[in-house]
């Protein structure tokens, strides 16, 4: 029953948020805890979400992610639930105080990246503190990826 147990929590869900690496600088990055409901995490393992206009807020009592749509599950009921929820994000009570004083300042926001399942079965969720890049600093970037695939292509 342990081979069972393991198996079941061993997917390979990877959901990343390719748009984010394009259209931000990250600073930091952290890994996040969420409090979900049980539809919701049989739709992330089907790999089921969707992270691209996805985007983090501090309310009241933590850290929220907003705009991340997990489908309804096909086999839930009436007690599915609502795609776009807000969901609370789980971090240490000294992660969100040093994201709070680093959001201040002008130009950054909190964006997800990638939502992965652990060994354990939890879904968790990579954010990043991000700065929003210029057009000048998105074609030096197409210009590095390029550089790179073109000697990565030499070597071989």
């Amino acid at each position: 029953m342990a081979k069972d147990k393991k198996q079941r929590f061993s997917s390979n869900v990877n959901i990343k948020n390719r748009k984010a690496g394009f259209e931000y600088e990250f600073i930091e990055k952290y890994v996040a805890g969420m409090a979900l409901r049980g539809t919701e995490i049989k739709s992330i393992r089907e790999g089921r979400v969707n992270l691209q206009e996805a985007y983090c807020v501090f309310y009241d009592d933590g850290l929220y992610v907003q705009n991340m749509h997990i489908s309804a599950y096909e086999e839930g009921n009436i007690l599915n639930h609502d795609p776009l929820r807000q969901r609370k994000l789980l971090l240490k009570k000294k992660e969100l105080g040093k994201m709070k004083t680093k959001l201040d300042e002008k130009g950054l926001t909190i964006i997800p990246i990638r939502m992965f399942i652990t060994d354990r079965g939890f879904a968790k969720l990579e954010i990043a503190l991000a700065r929003g890049k210029k057009l000048h600093d998105k074609r030096e970037s197409i210009k590095e990826k390029d550089v790179k695939r073109e000697l990565s292509r030499l070597k071989f």
